[in-house]
């Protein structure tokens, strides 16, 4: 919620979809009546599955495996940074404590993902 409050504060209209955990998550992401997300932020501490085995499973799986991954934690620990980007995600934030500054990396990762990087086409 405090991501859609962030976008919502620099007049972002993105359509947002949120899972409660990563089994659901990739439910969703399976579902051929939903729309394909231009980007997943990925929380690692979700139940049932967590952010590590949902970004192998995604990075595994060709119909989903080209979907950035920016994954959005509160964890700074070196090891699960390597092994995100060893599971080939496409970014590692830490989640500020100080909500401007969470504010601020929410926005630097629409800005970027959404609004500078190239994206695939799909026809």
């Amino acid at each position: 919620m405090l991501i859609e409050d962030a976008l919502a504060a620099r007049d972002m209209a993105r359509s947002l979809s949120q899972a409660v955990d990563g089994v659901a998550a990739l439910e969703y992401l399976r579902d051929p009546a939903n729309e394909r997300p231009d980007l997943i932020v990925l929380d690692l501490n979700m139940p049932r599955m967590n952010g590590r085995e949902l970004l192998a499973v995604l990075k595994d799986d060709p119909d989903l495996c080209s979907i950035p991954v920016v994954v959005l934690t509160t964890s700074a620990a070196p090891d699960d940074i390597e092994d995100a980007y060893r599971q080939h995600a496409n970014a590692y934030v830490t989640k500020p404590v100080n909500l401007d500054d969470f504010v601020r990396a929410v926005h630097s990762i629409d800005a970027f993902f959404l609004d500078t990087a190239a994206k695939i086409t799909r026809p």
